[in-house]
């Protein structure tokens, strides 16, 4: 019955959803599942000279150990060196040249040659036929093989022939004449080699098949392992021998799992479990951070984020290019821990190590440590505003994942042996992990630049971003003060008033005051019309009610024309938009319909064209920029005045409903009037007067009878 309870809530909350985040999230999925490796055996990562850190692992069943590939290389070139290749034998050339070579020398065609001489020339060339003469190609390939011997194809049977004796055309005729015992006329020789032709032929076709055959015969399996077996133990330091032990481990394994799994079952998990841990994330935003739903931005940057990493993750592991250790993950919580909350960004954070720790088959170690991580971003980085936060962050991340691996090396090296050395522990450690470490900590650097794109990206607006636009060197700041010296200080005041408020009821104290500074800016087209900024002339006097209650309108949307020229943040165009809402231009709607009548105005020329604010920073701004501008007007501050001036506004601007779609609470407001209260008076306080100097000396009076005066008199 609970459980059926239970169901009954979790999809009543899931018809809550919005139809963004499902496909965000469904998007995502596909994504990260398309990217991570698509295999479900677990490998073992082995580097020889490490210490082991995975547990005992036992052969489950008879391994075939494979031979390593320099063994298998080494075999196969000695096969090659060994083998002789297949030249087929041509009989009839020889008998055929011979012949041809004593009926020319009976006709006379080869000149006055005694029978001895020809007797010895024939001896040769019959000697020349016995030694095989190949192409010089056939020869070439032969020198090039390093062939020692070669195989004589006569009919169905060979005989090995030593590959030196060999002869080509050219070195026949060098044989010749080489010969010193019995030298024949060099004429003779030019002769002869008229008579040599090519009796023996490479048979590339059975030489390469007989060559492919003896190379196939060369096994990979150096030995069987038997079932039950030890291949390696943690902490042992792994030898070559252990390396090809758990190689052949590796590929047997995954040979089985190739042979006997169901792949459609395998890809149906796969979505599954992806889809479960992305679930989990959807059902933690509904049910602890409903709001950001209808914030798009962020549900964007939170999968975005998550997708992107994962992505890398596999990227890194595919190609092996960057260690797994070196990926900066905890840019993840990072990120969002600036632009959403800390909760929010471990979960994520823990999201994005959990799926790439299932899927890539990290050591055992990886998924705590990223934890440990992600726990120390979020703590050591409540709020950025300096670029020296990122620095110590990225410092005390990667000093904690460090001595975290470090403990649980010690743990695992067996160091309390007695006869366990100093040089040898340290030896056991994995520096490299230590190496990637540190990498990924210089990669946190990059967060800093990162933010900038993401706030381009997602419309996001970061309290650095803030902090800079804050500075009165900024151009349009600047030109404000130059050309609107009274705007300016009124919005300095505004932002100082509004800060204080933000901080009594919970708003954001940064972007109210930086707001402020830039809510007026369009006055800066023309300041004259703005009493703040008049000396004695009023150019208003020349001008109809309407046409005043234009220009004073005017300054909102040309404020806001000047923001978005200026790259200046949403939220500081929005308050800009809104810091008058949908209220009257009082002082001309007035004056109008006492000078023309009710009847004859239309309210609508006196009206801001809004919106009303809709954020509980744009309501702060809103009640600071009244009242400041209207305590200027007081003849008298005192308590009182300034209470009822405070007051007054607030409730008016209550009463017009500006309030009505922005979370602001009547406590808030409450506290809000205290606040600006209690600020206007000390603004407004009176100082004390300071005497004037009399120049003209005087005698005063001596009232102590001593040499020096006591110190009740000195007080």
């Amino acid at each position: 019955m609970r459980l059926l309870n239970f169901l009954s809530q979790l999809i009543a909350q899931f018809n809550k959803f919005s139809v963004n985040i499902a496909i965000t999230a469904l998007i995502s999925g596909i994504a990260i599942f398309i990217a991570l490796p698509k295999s479900d055996v677990t490998k073992y990562n082995v580097e020889t000279g490490k210490p082991w850190p995975y547990p005992l692992l036992i052969a489950p069943f008879e391994l075939p150990v494979k031979k390593s590939a320099e063994r298998i290389q080494q075999e196969k070139d000695s096969t090659r060196k060994d083998f002789a290749p297949y030249f087929e034998l041509m009989t009839d050339v020889a008998q055929t040249q011979i012949a041809r070579f004593e009926h020319d020398y009976q006709s006379g065609k080869l000149g006055h040659f005694n029978a001895g001489e020809m007797e010895h020339a024939v001896n040769k060339l019959k000697e020349i036929y016995r030694a095989g003469v190949v192409s010089s190609e056939d020869m070439n390939k032969v020198q090039q093989d390093e062939y020692t011997q070669v195989q004589i194809v006569v009919g169905t049977t060979s005989t090995l022939r030593e590959s030196r004796f060999l002869l080509t055309k050219n070195s026949a005729r060098e044989h010749l004449l080489a010969d010193k015992t019995t030298p024949l006329d060099n004429a003779l020789v030019s002769h002869i080699d008229n008579y040599i032709n090519i009796n023996l032929s490479l048979n590339k076709e059975k030489s390469e098949a007989s060559l492919q055959e003896a190379l196939n015969e060369i096994t990979p399996i150096a030995y069987l392992k038997p079932a039950g077996a030890k291949i390696i133990d943690r902490g042992e330091i792994v030898t070559p021998q252990h390396q090809l032990e758990v190689e052949s481990f590796n590929d047997e394994l995954n040979m089985r799992n190739d042979n006997q799994k169901n792949i459609l079952l395998f890809y149906v998990g796969r979505l599954g479990l992806i889809f479960t841990i992305i679930s989990a994330v959807v059902f933690y935003l509904s049910l602890f951070r409903h709001s950001y739903l209808a914030s798009s931005h962020k549900i964007y940057l939170i999968f975005s984020l998550i997708t992107l990493f994962c992505i890398i993750a596999s990227i890194a592991q595919s190609t092996n290019l960057v260690p797994i250790y070196a990926i900066p993950f905890v840019m993840v919580p990072i990120v969002l821990r600036i632009f959403t909350d800390s909760r929010t960004a471990f979960i994520a954070h823990l999201t994005t190590v959990m799926l790439v720790s299932f899927s890539s088959h990290n050591d055992i170690i990886f998924f705590p440590v990223q934890v440990l991580a992600g726990l120390l971003a979020v703590f050591t980085l409540s709020e950025l505003s300096e670029r020296s936060q990122i620095l110590r962050t990225a410092a005390i991340v990667t000093v904690g994942a460090s001595i975290f691996i470090f403990f649980y090396e010690l743990s695992t090296l067996n160091i309390l042996n007695r006869n366990t050395a100093l040089d040898q522990v340290i030896v056991g450690l994995d520096m490299e992990r230590y190496r990637d470490l540190a990498l990924s900590g210089v990669a946190l650097l990059f967060t800093y630049p990162l933010l900038y794109l993401i706030e381009r990206i997602f419309g996001f607006t970061s309290a650095v971003t803030l902090v800079e636009l804050s500075n009165i060197n900024n151009p349009i700041l600047r030109r404000l003060a130059k050309v609107a010296q009274g705007t300016f200080v009124h919005s300095m005041q505004v932002g100082n008033l509004a800060a204080e408020v933000a901080d009594k009821i919970g708003g954001d104290v940064l972007l109210v005051r930086t707001s402020a500074l830039y809510h007026d800016i369009g006055k800066i087209l023309k300041p004259d019309y703005f009493t703040e900024n008049q000396d004695r002339f009023n150019p208003h006097d020349n001008l109809s009610e309407q046409e005043s209650a234009a220009i004073i309108i005017g300054h909102v949307t040309e404020g806001l024309r000047l923001a978005e020229k200026a790259g200046l943040p949403k939220p500081i165009r929005d308050i800009i938009q809104t810091h008058h809402g949908r209220s009257l231009v009082k002082y001309f709607y007035i004056q109008a319909v006492n000078k023309l009548g009710k009847e004859q105005v239309d309210e609508n020329d006196f009206r801001y064209p809004g919106p009303n604010p809709t954020t509980l920073e744009q309501a702060i701004i809103m009640m600071a920029d009244s009242v400041e501008a209207a305590s200027r007007s007081l003849k008298e501050h005192t308590e009182k005045t300034i209470s009822d001036l405070v007051n007054n506004i607030i409730d008016a601007q209550m009463a017009d409903g500006v309030f009505n779609e922005c979370p602001i609470t009547f406590r808030d407001i409450s506290q809000a009037k205290d606040t600006l209260i209690k600020s206007l008076m000390i603004i407004y306080h009176n100082r004390i007067a300071y005497p004037e100097l009399n120049t003209e000396p005087q005698l005063m009076p001596v009232k102590h009878r001593g040499l020096f005066p006591t110190s009740r008199e000195t007080d």
